[in-house]
């Protein structure tokens, strides 16, 4: 488990040394050098990408390279989840198989983690906050949920830019890795919009395309998955309480929190979003459909725990205590992850290919 511990370390090294809150806006389409360098986009690239053996679908993800070989490109292009399944079939087909498809997702990932987290006022905490789960445990355990959540982030940065169209087009390309993240078409809504019944009409529209091309022939079969076979999450729990509790930090002290209007309303709406999983949670047949859809809301943990210590200290100031305390809590996260979950044996050792190949 050295490896997640020092991912965790040398970004905990950079939160230390980079107190104050920076102020960086920019596209969802660029993740070139600025608060957060290249360094970490190709290291997370790398890690998430060679992964070997890592994570608790690394058999299931093997079995799609294997079916993918059998099949024909029209097969998979208008099939479900067709843009994940494209690329297992060109990796079955042509070169790289599975470590090719994990290179590729973990590079969409990283690329949208680090364009989100620059447009933070503490981009390194918001980035040591993903390390724990966001980072460990879904880009390198759930590689097609990953990369939609990778593009769900650039499309929150576009919509946060007040680019609804861009936002459209993110989930759009989000779901064709994994249809689940239509789920987020909604939030357009709360962006903001001073069209708001265009807006609402488009989302509307946008949502119910998305629905007829990509989840209305599998609905009954994600239904009579998840919840007629009544699937259960082991520490479904506690990671939709690690989306409540910032919910209603965020909630209880907005008018703390340094956003415009418009933003804050927003991040008000997501919150609400994530206590109402809570509900849904204890109602719910099966606690692993409400996990999974719940993942999406991760990103507001990185909004909101990257600007606590200027809520809780002094604006502008180096506020070394809250962030110190932020750093201890995802560090306790990771801890009773690696040490305590159910499943984390599936990610232990971390095992690098190109070091694998090279002894085998």
């Amino acid at each position: 488990m050295w490896l997640y511990w020092l991912l965790f370390v040398l970004v905990s090294w950079s939160v230390l040394t980079h107190m104050r809150q920076v102020h960086v806006s920019v596209s969802e389409s660029s993740w070139k050098p600025a608060t957060l360098g290249q360094g970490w986009f190709w290291l997370l690239f790398t890690v998430i990408g060679f992964r070997h053996e890592v994570g608790g679908d690394w058999v299931n993800y093997l079995e799609h390279i294997e079916i993918a070989a059998q099949q024909d490109f029209s097969e998979v292009a208008f099939g479900p989840d067709p843009a994940y399944h494209i690329l297992n079939w060109f990796a079955a087909h042509y070169f790289g198989g599975i470590y090719l498809v994990n290179l590729i997702c973990g590079a969409v990932f990283a690329w949208g983690l680090v364009v989100f987290c620059r447009n933070l006022p503490r981009p390194w905490l918001a980035l040591l906050v993903a390390v724990p789960y966001l980072i460990t445990v879904v880009a390198m355990g759930y590689s097609r949920q990953g990369v939609a959540i990778g593009l769900a982030m650039l499309g929150l940065v576009a919509l946060l830019n007040g680019r609804i169209a861009a936002f459209v087009l993110w989930i759009a390309f989000a779901a064709l890795f994994h249809k689940s993240a239509v789920v987020l078409m909604p939030l357009a809504v709360f962006s903001g919009s001073k069209h708001r019944f265009i807006t609402l009409s488009g989302i509307f529209f946008s949502t119910a395309l998305l629905f007829v091309l990509l989840l209305q022939e599998s609905a009954e079969a994600l239904i009579q998955n998840y919840i007629d076979a009544e699937m259960e999450s082991s520490g479904a729990a506690i990671r939709i309480a690690m989306n409540a509790l910032p919910a209603v930090v965020f909630l209880i002290w907005r008018k703390r929190y340094a956003m415009t209007e418009r933003l804050c309303s927003f991040w008000t709406w997501v919150s609400f979003g994530a206590l109402v999983f809570v509900g849904l949670l204890l109602v719910s047949p099966s606690s692993t459909a409400v996990d999974r859809v719940a993942l999406y809301w991760i990103p507001l943990q990185l909004v909101v725990w990257s600007h606590f210590p200027d809520v809780m200290g002094r604006p502008g100031q180096r506020n070394s205590f809250w962030v110190v305390a932020v750093v201890a809590y995802s560090a306790a996260v990771l801890f009773v992850w690696l040490f305590f979950a159910t499943h984390a044996y599936a990610w232990l050792p971390y095992q690098f290919y190109p070091w694998v190949w090279l002894w085998s």
